[in-house]
């Protein structure tokens, strides 16, 4: 309400003041992965949470009009591959960037192909997309897991970064 009382119009943020602000979010670098006829395709993604512990559930979110969200409607199976701090080349070429550098290479985990090197893989089976503004979010129950020690990709205001402190907390409560 303002001060006469009367709602106030919702706020319509400028798209780009909108992204430089979430871009002072520091996200982690992930390559979401999916295999067709046509062999194994590959997208970098910010866009990824875990959802629920039980059942295992995450979400990733991508384009409307991305390539991959058709992939993933038509195969139903997703890869989310954490990206370490050595993977900014591959995290570039999935981009759509030009780079030079080792092609990539996948393992496969029940249809699902998954990066090797990568700190983490989660291999899911969607359960359900929902269209949210110029996203969809994929809904998937986890049926692979595994991770291995490293230093993350981090993205921070348009740029790769990499942790260099660490904190004497291991674990936070709620």
């Amino acid at each position: 309400m303002n001060a006469s009382g009367t709602a106030a119009p919702p706020m319509r943020p400028d798209p780009r003041e909108f992204r430089h602000t979430m871009g002072r979010f520091a996200t982690g670098v992930t390559l979401i992965t999916t295999r067709t006829d046509e062999g194994v395709h590959a997208m970098t993604a910010n866009g990824f949470l875990s959802v629920s512990l039980e059942p295992a559930v995450v979400l990733v979110s991508l384009g409307t009009h991305t390539r991959m969200a058709d992939l993933l409607r038509r195969t139903g199976r997703y890869g989310v591959n954490v990206l370490a701090e050595d993977h900014e080349a591959h995290s570039r070429r999935f981009a759509g960037q030009d780079t030079l550098g080792s092609p990539a290479e996948f393992a496969d985990a029940g249809g699902i192909p998954l990066l090797s090197g990568a700190l983490a893989h989660v291999g899911c089976r969607v359960t359900a997309h929902e269209h949210v503004g110029d996203h969809v979010l994929f809904f998937g129950r986890v049926c692979h897991l595994d991770h291995r020690e490293g230093e993350p990709l981090v993205f921070y205001t348009g740029r790769y970064r990499v942790l260099h402190a660490q904190s004497d907390q291991h674990s936070f409560t709620h």
